[in-house]
């Protein structure tokens, strides 16, 4: 059994005792390694996001928290391809953390044959883009999930900077550019920036009640604008 594909087994040994847990002891047993290998896959787990931990006592070992956690998936070439391609032009992108976490959690359950004909293939796609473009700041995608307001310092076209309170509503993405949609509080209306012209963005506690965006408040022709769903197409 190769490493990924006890990482694999062991994510799935852990899922299907949940909540109880199992010893370091009794998961080498199971996989014919030693305890200390086991540690060390928890340890390669736990730092890819899978949520595990170890409660202590004599009747204690490892946890999985399932409620957090999806069922590990297998790919196709193709799948994992694919995958890799759409996270990898995430790379300026507000959501650029979390795509490089998705892409190590791919490999993680991804057969190392098929992780090695993956990264030949993957070896042969290019995306046109600047080296050193600049990156949208880290908080803000994550500020549109808690709902929170932001304080960011925003600098113009012409490099005049301001800072103001905006409500997220939501993301544009055109090429590799990415633009907030946003309550502005100081204009007091709908506003579209630039992400990558936000210097810095500190998350407020306020959560003021959601806004809905629409396509016609932005201006956009319609069946111009696209959005994301999770059926497989765009809705």
């Amino acid at each position: 059994m190769t490493r990924t594909d006890r990482l694999y087994a062991l994510v799935e040994e852990l899922r299907a005792v949940a909540p109880r847990p199992r010893s370091a002891r009794w998961l080498a047993d199971r996989f014919e390694v030693s305890s200390r290998t086991i540690e060390r896959d928890v340890s390669a787990l736990q730092q890819g996001g899978v949520p595990i931990w170890a409660e202590p006592g004599r009747t204690g070992g490892y946890c999985l928290d399932t409620a957090h956690t999806l069922a590990p998936l297998g790919f196709s070439v193709d799948e994992a391809l694919a995958v890799t391609v759409a996270l990898g032009a995430m790379g300026t992108s507000p959501f650029r953390d979390s795509a490089r976490s998705a892409l190590r959690k791919v490999v993680a359950v991804t057969n190392d044959q098929s992780v090695q004909e993956t990264a030949h293939l993957a070896a042969r796609i290019h995306l046109l883009g600047e080296e050193d473009a600049n990156e949208a700041p880290l908080g803000i995608a994550e500020a549109l999930r808690t709902g929170q307001v932001l304080r960011i310092s925003y600098s113009d076209r012409e490099g005049a900077a301001t800072v103001r309170d905006v409500e997220p509503m939501g993301f544009v993405g055109k090429g590799s550019t990415w633009y907030l949609i946003a309550w502005c509080r100081l204009r007091d209306g709908l506003r579209a920036f630039r992400s990558d012209r936000i210097l810095r963005a500190e998350p407020l506690s306020e959560r003021p009640p959601r806004r809905t965006l629409h396509a016609e408040d932005l201006g956009i022709v319609e069946g111009r604008l696209r959005a994301i769903g999770l059926g497989g197409d765009s809705a």
